[in-house]
């Protein structure tokens, strides 16, 4: 890759705008997922799924990781999916801002994982600002639930169904809620 790609300034979290030159690749590249997604969430063969779904993360995804389709992701290159991962159906992955999700984690069904946001000015609401996600070791994520760009969810912790994730999550608690505070610890 291009050391300066507007994939490798996402990655770096660069604010984009709309002007930038190189923007049309993030919607060329989307198209692109989006023939080998239609081809993956068609599929019923989980090692079919798994590498289809390599290809669209441009890694490998493990034998011991399980995806119930369908499955939305924009980019999937930015995408880096751990061991033994469960993901249920109908998640969407936004992940020009870089997600990334560690052994161990199960992520319920209609998920959202968006590590990408735009600014509250209505002048510059067009730009795109990426902030990566990290979901560490051992988290679940309950169904419905949304968890924003710049948000890492703590090793071992639980985020309760619905809620919505805006702040960093720390290891062994449960959040809940809109936005997401803590519940419990575990």
């Amino acid at each position: 890759m291009e050391v300066n790609t507007i994939f490798q300034r996402l990655l770096n979290g660069e604010t984009i705008l709309p002007s930038d030159s190189q923007a049309y690749r993030m919607l060329e590249a989307s198209f692109e997922t989006k023939k080998i997604l239609v081809r993956m969430n068609k599929a019923t063969d989980p090692k079919v799924i798994r590498d289809l779904l390599s290809q669209i993360t441009g890694s490998e995804i493990d034998e011991s990781v399980a995806i119930f389709t369908p499955l939305y992701i924009n980019y999937g290159k930015h995408t880096k999916i751990g061991k033994n991962v469960f993901i249920n159906f109908d998640c969407t992955f936004l992940d020009l801002g870089g997600i990334t999700i560690d052994d161990g984690v199960l992520i319920a069904p209609k998920v959202s994982l968006l590590s990408e946001g735009h600014p509250i000015s209505p002048d510059n609401r067009h730009s795109l600002v990426p902030k990566p996600i990290h979901i560490k070791k051992n988290a679940w994520i309950g169904a419905n639930a949304t968890i924003l760009y710049g948000v890492t969810i703590g090793e071992n912790s639980v985020v309760a169904a619905g809620s919505v994730v805006s702040k960093d999550v720390p290891d062994n608690v449960v959040v809940g809620g809109i936005p997401a505070k803590i519940i419990k610890e575990i």
